[in-house]
């Protein structure tokens, strides 16, 4: 029996198990007549395993409804089989809670069988060199088998690894597929070799080889002397085509696309009260007396090696509901003399200009907040405190500056503050920005997720309290005891987390400056870019809706006139008939299913030899165009200012750069005619004009101050066309000479190697031979050895380290930057080179921010405002009498706002819409 290594990768067919225990004894149901047997015995073969092998990587796999890639290449796949019964359906769902209550990542893959997921992730660990062991009864599982990977069958009490799979089948895992393929399997419905079984496949593939060499040469089963073995050949060549199918429908996929990676399936801790109710539920009244007694998870305890992810010690629990004045001067006087308040709002709506305040809460110490409801309005709701009244009696406390705060999403909270007349000051902490400078990568920094990270608690969520879908309430109709403690949680939690994330900041190198003088004064600069909002011309819009319709009509008639049919340009299914079933276009990519794939960059790649693609893409462009922008932003003018208000993100980038939401500013596309129209109707007010500035290539400056080479600090120092200078250089050509076709390759490696661009990526983009590529490359690095030495160092230093930094201080954690699979490890340090320059860049635009708000609050009285940053740009609304002269001091201020061994430049321009400001 094999060996199996401490602490595998444990990979659980939930499938295959979900049905041996269905029909294993014993078969049990609860008081209720409802059956339990499948769920009590896949849990206890989980719980088994816990025991045993104490994974801290497991995942449990199940297949998805409904039908995958092989029911499309063998129709009568698994045809034969009677569907669920219905009481092992009625399982599955109870099944899988328990599953996720007891901290075991769930997965069920639409399109494909467990065994493929299973068979994807135990590939990439083994590649990784990590261990792993899949629990299964599956025979098909045993061509997985290598050197890392092993099967466990818990019912049968069997391990295997290579030598057991050869015992057991007669030939090794290499060979399982050919084996399954020859003999057929009758509970898959794959056909085989007629009238071939176990003893003569086995004969010919030790004797002649696989399917491929049968396929070959049928004739060399001849020499093997088998009874029967003269008339194989016949029988091989006349059934070659279902022998192939029966073994593609064997072979378990190996590549499937997933989300994750083996390395993500990490196994938390349980969710004690779910799987109390859980085992309640399925009256399980032995585990649940242990749970119950023990304190402990249904799974084996999991000890978390982070030092700075432990959990704290237990906090008692007071909240309180603040319905009187008294109470309420109560808590005044506790704000009053805090060190530090959180504060959080309660509200109708996630849209920050259209949300109606309902309560406030706080929290001054851990485990004690209060709810102040001001606008539950439910039937029978009790009488609440005047909401005037209230808030004037707290103005002074929230707009003190020397009064701390901290909060959760505080941007959210100084919105819905400043709709009611309040203008929260003394913003001291956010614990999303401190979560995401501490670890930009680490989680997605929400309250509840960082709760569970950091503080090992359970937040109550809204969905618990408001439900779901179209009958979700809204928080002004949820009871008040319900309302109050859930709104109470948060300001508590808030503080907790800070109290558990501040110390730890504080203690690494660079990070609190990063926090205290970019990420925080940001905060206040955003909402009122926010609040401001930005004009659009929503006739003009209308007007581009009309022409990108007519043009996408006549896209979609073009397509149809070449293809020589009508057919949905939309419609994968009807894309893959015509290209690969009509057209005979070559197939590039598949989808998990195993059909040829029409993703874009399939499409790309066609449109440079075939007119069709081309069609389709365009159309694609100015359907998404329309639908996104021209026929939504007018529907997104705020009633009550007229504009549009978007949303932008601090903490969803790594690398430090702003996103924005509804609508998406940083995505309108420049690169085509259509896309810069849309930025026509982005126009100023009357009496205005829109002044637009931003840096000038800024991530090719700070590669010269970083890589610190002679050559590139040259040419900007002598204020030469970098890319024309970098053509001269590639070329070998003197600077006056170059051609623009010549400059365009040049400004591709540029970026392309900022960007971690291969040869192969680069030969693409340019249409040129890999070679040309390649040469391009090579020269550009002799010409700039010190760009090569700090791509070099930057991924030595951040394989050293995990991670690399910006000028400023920021870090990009890299956890793939020493992984054993080639391809992660690469992508983890093209990350590496881009991050200190992307990040970098981020960190400039955001101090250019804050000093330009700074001088509009002191010197401007309301004559020049901040209506959008996008990428490098910033956007304004000025005084159209002032507006050159206000647009050389936003320059200047973009210029100051960092000091390299290169200038910064910022360059503007102004006009009475966004596209002619550019």
């Amino acid at each position: 029996m094999p060996n199996i290594p401490s602490n595998p990768l444990v990979l659980v067919d939930g499938s295959s198990y979900l049905y041996r225990a269905y029909y294993a004894p014993p078969h049990l149901t609860n008081s209720k007549g409802e059956a339990t047997g499948a769920v009590y015995g896949v849990v206890n073969m989980l719980r088994s395993l816990l025991k045993q092998f104490k994974p801290s990587h497991i995942a449990v796999v199940f297949d998805a409804k409904g039908k995958t890639f092989r029911n499309d290449m063998y129709a009568d796949y698994k045809a034969h089989r009677p569907p669920m019964p219905d009481d092992l359906r009625g399982q599955i769902e109870p099944l899988h809670r328990i599953i996720k209550a007891m901290g075991l990542p769930l997965i069920s893959i639409p399109g494909v069988e467990a065994d493929d997921v299973i068979g994807t992730l135990a590939l990439q660990a083994s590649k990784d060199g990590r261990a792993c062991l899949i629990s299964t009864g599956d025979k098909d599982m045993a061509q997985l088998v290598d050197e890392n990977v092993t099967l466990i069958n818990t019912m049968t009490d069997t391990i295997m690894g290579p030598a057991e799979v050869t015992t057991k089948f007669g030939v090794g895992p290499e060979l399982i597929i050919d084996l399954l393929a020859m003999m057929g399997d009758k509970a898959d419905n794959i056909p085989g070799l007629p009238g071939v079984g176990e003893k003569t496949a086995l004969a010919m593939l030790t004797g002649a080889g696989g399917v491929d060499k049968l396929l070959a040469d049928p004739d060399a089963v001849v020499a093997l002397g088998f009874r029967g073995s003269k008339t194989m050949p016949a029988k091989i060549r006349d059934n070659a085509e279902m022998l192939q199918l029966s073994y593609d429908l064997a072979t378990i996929k190996t590549d499937v696309e997933l989300d994750l990676s083996w390395g993500e399936l990490e196994h938390k801790d349980a969710d004690k009260d779910e799987l109390v109710k859980c085992f309640g539920e399925m009256e399980f009244k032995r585990w649940l007396a242990e749970l119950l007694d023990s304190g402990e998870s249904v799974a084996s305890t999991q000890v978390n090696t982070e030092e700075d992810i432990a959990a704290p010690a237990v906090v008692d629990i007071e909240y309180e509901i603040i319905l009187t004045q008294a109470q309420l001067d109560t808590w005044c006087d506790k704000l009053a003399n805090a060190e530090l308040i959180a504060v959080d709002t309660e509200t109708t709506s996630l849209d920050y200009m259209e949300a109606k305040l309902v309560g406030i809460s706080f929290a001054v110490e851990a485990g004690k907040a209060a709810y102040l409801p001001l606008a539950h309005d439910y039937v029978d709701a009790p009488e609440q405190l005047e909401m005037a009244a209230a808030l004037a009696q707290l103005k002074p406390l929230l707009e003190d500056a020397a009064l701390k705060k901290v909060g959760q999403n505080l941007k959210y909270d100084m919105a819905i503050f400043a709709n009611v007349g309040i203008e929260l000051k003394g913003i001291a902490f956010d614990t999303m920005l401190e979560s995401y400078v501490f670890n930009s990568v680490a989680s997605r920094h929400d309250m509840d997720g960082m709760a569970l990270k950091y503080l090992g608690h359970k937040t109550v969520s809204f969905e618990e309290i408001a439900g779901k879908g179209a009958k979700q309430l809204t928080f002004n109709q949820i009871p008040l005891e319900q309302a109050a403690h859930y709104a109470a949680e948060d300001a508590d939690i808030t503080l907790r987390l800070h109290q558990h994330l501040w110390p730890r900041l504080e203690r690494e190198q660079g990070l609190p400056s990063v926090f205290n003088e970019l990420e925080m004064p940001l905060v206040d600069v955003l909402s009122r870019v926010e609040r401001t909002g930005v004009l659009i011309d929503t006739m003009l819009l209308a007007q581009q809706s009309d022409e990108l319709a007519r043009k996408i009509d006549e896209l979609e008639a073009k397509a149809h006139e070449i293809a020589g049919e009508p057919f949905n340009l939309s419609s994968t299914k009807q894309l893959q008939e015509l290209f690969f079933t009509k057209l005979g276009y070559p197939i590039i990519k598949k989808t998990p299913k195993g059909a040829p794939s029409t993703a874009e960059e399939v499409l790309v790649e066609l449109a440079l030899d075939y007119p069709l693609p081309k069609i389709i893409l365009e159309h694609r462009s100015l359907t998404k165009l329309k639908s996104t922008y021209t026929d939504k932003l007018p529907l997104m003018v705020n009633a009550r200012t007229g504009r549009v208000h978007t949303s932008y993100h601090q903490a969803n980038a790594a690398t430090g750069r702003l996103s924005s939401s509804d609508p998406n500013l940083q995505n309108i596309p420049i690169r085509t005619e259509e896309g810069r129209r849309i930025r026509q109707a982005f126009i100023a007010p009357q009496g205005k004009k829109v002044l637009a500035a931003d840096y000038s290539q800024i991530e090719l400056r700070i590669m010269a101050h970083l890589s610190q080479d002679a050559g590139l600090l040259k040419a900007f120092a002598e204020g030469k066309d970098i890319h024309r200078a970098t053509a001269a250089e590639v070329f070998d050509v003197a600077f006056e000479t170059v051609t623009p076709e010549q400059r365009r390759r040049a400004k591709a490696v540029n970026f392309g190697l900022i960007y971690g661009m291969s040869a192969f990526g680069l030969a693409r983009q340019l249409d040129i031979p890999r070679a040309e590529a390649q040469s391009y490359i090579d020269t550009y690095f002799k010409r700039y050895p010190g760009v090569l030495k700090y791509m070099e160092d930057t991924r030595a230093a951040a394989a050293d380290q995990g991670y690399v930094s910006t000028l400023f201080g920021r870090r990009l954690y890299l956890p793939e930057i020493k992984a054993r699979n080639a391809m992660r490890r690469q992508a983890a340090e093209r990350a590496a080179i881009n991050a200190p320059m992307q990040g970098t860049a981020a960190d400039i635009i955001k101090k250019a921010m804050i000093s330009i708000q700074e001088w509009l609050d002191k010197d401007t009285s309301g004559e020049i405002r901040m209506i959008m940053q996008v990428h490098d740009e910033l956007v304004f609304e000025v005084d159209a009498d002032r507006a050159d002269e206000l647009k050389n001091k936003v320059c200047d201020l973009m210029a100051a706002a960092a000091s390299l061994d290169v200038e910064l430049l910022a360059e503007a321009g102004i006009g009475d819409n966004w596209e002619q400001a550019h």
